[in-house]
């Protein structure tokens, strides 16, 4: 079984034949070792190119300056090993580590990742003595090197390493790897020694460390929801605790549908995800929408904005939030067999006793069209079909006791499936049920901006429906209509 042992490689003219010889000397055959040169200045580069000459297990590439994780991500794409382990251009490994590394991978699928004990030497002498592996304990500090065998499968999955993070980023890709499960093999004997220098990265690059914090929130904010219970602090040890006392001050309700109970986490990291401005934003007024991705499903994302004092106190205490009056709204209409895209959960939050933030997560809809297509466009393919549907579906909803307070162009979806006009209706967290007379029926159609012809053919539709009389419905629904364009 061939295993890849990466070496990137950035100025280690001194260093680089030690790391190489060390590799070179495995008990295990079967290896090859990719060496990617990252624009180095010196001459790490004909070194490496006097080992490729003389060992066959040895290839070289290079590449202008982009970093470790860069020189790393190049270097698996082009290994040819289902195993791969990344080897620093200064660290050296034993004779034995490949060998009882693979034995172990081998022998228990389960397993994802394979570390050696570890002996600095250098600038600092003894063991490097690292905490057994728990996915809570990784949650707030790295507690692997990246020198560690792993599967390439794994790194092609998780998109390889973040290029993003100028250092610990191998604490995102372990993170990446690890936090879906899998298990983790520390061998019992030192195999593996780690050069400290003055010039380390370890060294010189911490005062990253908060950048590294805001990177690994925003790339894995569900698993630090699930470890941690919130966003990782930059007090890292003190994250849990501070998180449940963030939480007393700021409580939160969550509810998703069914199907999609397993989703808890990503939703409870809805803040944090929008804070770093996750997904597309699709509309951004007073309240703002994006299209954002849930496993496999396009979604969209409503954020409510945060209304005056007096409001987030009545909210806070009194009234259910927009949030939720949408996602139940839009159950009950969808049991009533009045369509609108899939709702999938709601997230609302206090501070203190007054409302702060919410949101609203819907399946995006394949409806192609608005009614402002209608509006704006009198030569729009179907469009007297739409016209028509929406005028049997408005009466249909006003039949069953619904009436939609931001009944708008923007809030009517429409499209044509097997030569059949749907319809969906969006931004439902303002409705009223009860019985809907005549009157305020067909001011129901005040917001839908079309011609005077274009009303008549809605209006003659909707009497239809209810039994009302034609022409008492045209008068009403177009006086409604110019009276509301003329305020």
């Amino acid at each position: 079984m061939l295993v890849s042992v990466i070496v990137p490689v950035y100025n280690s003219e001194k260093y680089i034949a030690e790391a190489l010889e060390s590799i070179l000397a495995s008990d295990y055959a079967d290896i090859e070792v990719v060496c990617v040169d990252d624009g180095s200045k010196d001459k790490s580069l004909q070194i490496l190119q006097k080992y490729a000459s003389e060992d066959s297990r040895v290839r070289v590439y290079s590449q202008q300056n982009a970093g470790a994780c860069a020189a790393r991500n190049y270097a698996i794409s082009l290994a040819k090993g289902e195993f791969i382990l990344p080897v620093d251009s200064d660290n050296k490994i034993t004779s034995t580590f490949i060998s009882r590394a693979i034995a172990v991978m081998l022998s228990d699928a389960d397993v994802k990742v394979v570390a050696p004990r570890a002996m600095y030497f250098g600038d600092k002498k003894g063991e490097w003595k690292l905490p057994p592996f728990t996915l809570n304990l990784l949650a707030r500090k790295n507690i692997i090197d990246t020198c560690a065998m792993f599967r390439k499968s794994d790194w092609e999955r998780v998109g390889g390493y973040c290029t993003e993070i100028k250092t610990r980023e191998d604490w995102a890709f372990w993170i990446a790897v690890l936090k879906d499960g899998g298990k983790v093999v520390r061998l019992s004997e030192i195999e593996f020694f780690y050069r400290v220098r003055a010039t380390s990265k370890r060294a010189t690059n911490r005062h990253l460390k908060f950048d590294v914090i805001d990177t690994l929130n925003r790339l894995h904010p569900e698993f630090f929801e699930r470890e941690l219970g919130g966003p990782l602090r930059h007090r890292r040890t003190w994250s849990k605790m501070i998180n449940r006392i963030f939480r007393i001050i700021h409580p939160r309700e969550v509810k998703l549908a069914g199907e999609y109970k397993d989703w808890e986490y990503w939703m409870k990291s809805l803040p944090i995800r929008w804070c770093y401005k996750e997904g597309d934003v699709i509309h951004s007024r007073r309240n703002e929408l994006r299209k954002m991705r849930l496993g496999d499903v396009d979604v969209i994302v409503k954020s409510f904005a945060i209304p005056n004092f007096i409001n987030r106190l009545v909210y806070g205490v009194f009234r259910k939030s927009k949030a939720q009056r949408s996602y139940e709204y839009a159950v009950k209409l969808n049991a009533l067999g009045i369509k609108s895209p899939l709702p999938i959960a709601y997230y609302t939050e206090r501070c203190g006793l007054l409302f702060s933030k919410s949101y609203y997560v819907s399946k995006k809809s394949d409806c192609r069209h608005t009614f402002y297509d209608v509006i704006d466009n009198e030569n729009l393919e179907n469009r007297e079909l739409y016209l028509r549907h929406v005028g049997k579906m408005t009466a249909k909803m006003h039949n069953l006791g619904i009436y939609p307070l931001d009944y708008s162009g923007g809030n009517i979806l429409l499209d044509m499936v097997d030569e059949q006009p749907q319809f969906e209706l969006v931004d439902l967290n303002r409705m009223q049920f009860g019985e809907v007379d005549i009157d305020k029926g067909c001011r129901g159609f005040e917001r839908l901006n079309v011609e005077a012809s274009a009303l008549k053919i809605m209006a003659q539709e909707y009497a239809k429906e209810r039994g009302f009389d034609e022409n008492k419905c045209i008068e009403l629904v177009q006086k409604y209509r110019w009276y509301k364009h003329q305020k």
